[in-house]
């Protein structure tokens, strides 16, 4: 295992340093700036029916649909998607790397994102179908081959589905539970395999159980994750209520002058910032990346626009409320004169700090060491898992589409290998390999997108 982490991580992360540098971000930014004016800022004008539709839907406990979901129990997996690792492992490593000011570029691609995802929303459910046996089916494959007829069509929406089903069937949810086995161990003790074994039985028995039983678990899961985890950020805020001017000031300044506290030239530094926002940006909301409107299809809803709208404040929870207190609670703690950060991540300290410890040290200086190891663990626990539950369906989705109904029960064993082997692997590469399968499937879903511009902007006029 070793050597094959010592023989594919340069490799893969040379791949990934071009990619998120160059291809990423000119898509991301190029896609959010497209349907932001195509749309007339659809973030903007959407954005209240969104969040009461989110609020006013909320239930522990919804009616049984008899085929796909209600519109909560949508943006309950769509959000259990959006909440993962990288909001808390994922936005660690993007101020260690980019520095503070990565996540001002997370902003500007979440705000972005939020146009991107509901033309994400909005196609899912135009174009889905439903299967002879009653299941609703939708996703970027559909979309695509509805933008480009003939082979190129095929073509796009078979590759698109093939680094899906890698980038979050298989080497995603790799990510989640790795995350999950080193913080469980971290906090109390339990070494990682063990964690993974339990993971395995728990995640077997929700993926046989389907879409409505998956549903029945997000719904009751998100409210209660987010609120745990929102209570424990909020406390430690009030704690530190005196670095919170300064921790926004270095979001703001540390996204133009990034050098001052990662070093290197200015312009290395700038395109550092940006690169790190972007590419982490993307694996937190996942707006362009094609996954959540795979949950999307499934909402019964009277139009598409009504989900759209449930899509642009399902970035705005995921980024601007989950992520943001994150990031406060780890530059508030770790990034002020007292903190062990203050003069950058460089020295002795980046063997002692690293992303999947960063805020669980963050946390620990308010709460305690031990206690604060703890609380994230379990935050952890719930965010990574409710999206290996996610990811799976969506994965399951495209294996249905390339393989039919009989590749599901094979994908399913297979993700559970996964899943195990993600507890036991180097978390560097685990994080590369799905950062490479993501972005693979960025350009098929952007140009699914881009092709469908005019149904799209017809959608938002209705």
């Amino acid at each position: 295992m070793e050597a094959i982490n010592t023989t594919l991580l340069p490799i893969v992360q040379t791949l990934n340093a071009y990619l998120s540098d160059y291809i990423l971000v000119v898509l991301l930014v190029g896609a959010g700036l497209w349907f932001s004016f195509q749309t007339r800022f659809i973030q903007i004008r959407a954005f209240s029916q969104g969040m009461k539709s989110i609020f006013g839907g909320m239930r522990l406990k919804g009616e049984k649909q008899k085929s796909g979901m209600s519109s909560f129990q949508a943006v309950a997996t769509a959000i259990a998607a959006q909440v993962g690792t990288g909001n808390i492992v994922g936005a660690s490593g993007a101020i260690l790397t980019g520095g503070p000011g990565a996540i001002f570029w997370m902003w500007i691609i979440a705000f972005l994102g939020m146009a991107t995802i509901y033309a994400e929303a909005v196609l899912a459910q135009k174009t889905r179908v439903t299967t002879p046996d009653g299941e609703i089916m939708g996703g970027p494959v559909y979309y695509i081959t509805t933008a480009y007829r003939g082979k190129f069509g095929r073509f796009l929406a078979g590759f698109f589905a093939l680094a899906i089903t890698l980038a979050l069937g298989f080497f995603g949810c790799m990510v989640q539970s790795n995350s999950i086995g080193s913080t469980i161990e971290n906090a109390f003790g339990i070494p990682s395999w063990i964690v993974g074994a339990a993971l395995v039985v728990i995640c077997g028995f929700i993926f046989i159980g389907g879409t409505q039983r998956l549903a029945s678990v997000t719904e009751k899961l998100v409210p209660i994750m987010a609120a745990l985890f929102l209570l424990g950020g909020l406390i430690v805020l009030v704690v530190r209520i005196r670095f919170l001017p300064a921790a926004f000031g270095m979001i703001f300044r540390y996204a133009f002058a990034p050098q001052a506290i990662i070093g290197g030239a200015v312009g290395a530094a700038i395109k550092t910032a940006i690169s790190q926002g972007a590419k982490r940006g993307l694996f937190s909301n996942e707006a362009g990346m094609g996954s959540t409107p795979h949950a999307h299809a499934l909402a019964n809803v009277s139009c598409p626009h009504d989900q759209g709208a449930v899509a642009v404040a399902s970035v705005f929870i995921d980024t601007f409320v989950v992520l943001t207190l994150n990031a406060l609670v780890i530059i508030a703690t770790l990034y002020t004169p007292d903190g062990p950060l203050a003069g950058g991540y460089t020295g002795a300290i980046t063997q002692t700090l690293g992303k999947t410890n960063l805020a669980q040290t963050a946390f620990g200086t308010v709460l305690g060491e031990r206690f604060g190891a703890m609380f994230v663990a379990v935050s952890l626990f719930f965010f990574a898992f409710s999206t290996i539950l996610g990811w799976n369906l969506f994965g399951k989705i495209n294996v249905n589409y390339l393989f039919g109904a009989g590749g599901t029960k094979v994908y399913t064993i297979i993700a559970l290998i996964f899943i195990f082997l993600g507890t036991v692997m180097s978390s560097d590469l685990v994080w590369e390999l799905t950062d490479f399968a993501n972005y693979l499937m960025v350009i098929p879903n952007a140009l699914g997108l881009f092709g469908c511009t005019g149904l799209v902007i017809s959608l938002a006029k209705k």
